[in-house]
């Protein structure tokens, strides 16, 4: 079962795993005291490594990294946030870090949403002291927010960011955070896998996605969520968001780290929180047309292939352009059989990295190949 950590966090070998389009029943880890929901994760084996210590570098070359330097280094940037829903109804306990002078703070939207409509905010810093802060934007699509400490973080350093784009399978990496509520708390581990697609319940019970993310068995709990996952070099490389547990008897998930832990790559999280603090919202990239599953007997009765058939296009959008017409079918995405609507929004998420998406669509009997360039909405 994958859980997520924070109010928080996949397998590994000598090479990354495939891509996984979904993992089911991901659960958000929303805080210290707060009940872990999550399902099976299917056909996933992982076995983590260790090693004796090195001299921390960037490269990620050495086996393990000098946890007591990167603490030193990074956990000043790193604030324990709480937060409350309108009239104490409700609330959790999550980690942040200050990605920008000024007291702005990046978390998970899972962390903070119970407090976006009229509830509080309170960071605790890494010296004691504890403040108010304010909701600068959050984005529930990718499960990411952003904050404003009310005193600034005067004092405080902001946190280094790495390239997630870098990283490599077995090197290690560690995470900062408070799980369970004990802040200055840091795990150490290794990067078990990259470019995982995970999806993990969001707000209103849609879907967030965790696009191109990172796999890591640092352990990662309840309150680790929106907590960063740094390099040797204590530099931010990823968010850390959901983490996998194993069903009990009942079949719900179990209350900790097994060693499955994913984090948002700090490649696209930080992009993210520039444009949620520049603006306060984040606008998406979009292919322009609007899907909907196509069951197979309902496909076969109307004599049309299974997959997505396309609802709506927009006039001039990249499917547009490309012919694609309201009544097609995309019977592929990528490589895999389309089967849901949530694999065109992954597909288009993945925009930020300035990947295209290849379709396969059927019109009119006639099956064809095409890719797409996403566009920013609004443009």
């Amino acid at each position: 079962m994958v859980t997520s950590g924070a109010p928080g966090g996949e397998g590994s070998g000598d090479h990354p795993q495939p891509k996984t389009r979904r993992i089911g029943w991901l659960g958000v880890l929303a805080g210290a005291l707060a009940a872990i929901v999550g399902g099976v994760i299917g056909g996933f084996i992982v076995r983590g490594t260790s090693g004796g210590s090195s001299t921390p570098t960037a490269t990620g070359t050495q086996s393990v990294c000098q946890a007591t330097t990167v603490a030193d280094k990074g956990l000043p940037s790193v604030v324990t946030i709480s937060a409350q829903a309108p009239g104490g109804q409700g609330g959790g306990t999550g980690t942040g870090e200050i990605i920008r002078a000024g007291g702005y703070i990046l978390t998970n939207n899972h962390v903070i949403s119970v407090a976006a409509n009229g509830g509080t905010v309170e960071v605790l810093y890494n010296d004691g002291r504890s403040v108010k802060a304010t909701i600068v934007g959050r984005d529930p699509l990718t499960d990411l927010a952003v904050l404003k400490a009310d005193d600034g973080a005067k004092g405080l350093p902001v946190i280094a960011v790495g390239s997630s784009k870098s990283l490599v399978v077995g090197q290690p990496v560690v995470a900062l955070g408070a799980p369970l509520g004990l802040f200055g708390t840091v795990t150490a581990g290794i990067v078990s896998a990259t470019d995982r697609d995970v999806e993990v319940p969001g707000d209103a019970g849609q879907s967030a996605h965790l696009v191109g993310a990172i796999q890591t068995d640092a352990s990662i709990n309840p309150g680790n969520s929106g907590g960063p996952l740094v390099n040797c070099a204590a530099a931010l490389v990823g968010v850390n968001t959901a983490i996998a547990t194993v069903p009990n008897e009942a079949g719900q998930g179990g209350g900790g780290s097994v060693g499955l832990g994913f984090s948002i790559a700090s490649d696209v999280a930080v992009p993210i929180a520039d444009e949620l603090i520049d603006r306060g919202t984040v606008s998406h990239f979009s292919v322009g047309m609007q899907v909907q599953t196509l069951p197979p007997e309902v496909a076969r009765r109307a004599g049309l292939p299974a997959g997505l058939f396309v609802e709506s296009v927009t006039s001039g959008g990249p499917a547009a352009q490309a012919g694609i017409t309201q009544g097609d079918v995309v019977t592929k995405i990528g490589d895999e059989p389309a089967v849901s609507p949530e694999q065109l929004t992954v597909a288009e998420l993945g925009a930020r990295s300035g990947q295209t998406v290849d379709l396969t669509v059927e019109k009119g009997g006639t099956s064809a190949q095409t890719t797409l360039t996403p566009v920013r909405q609004g443009q």
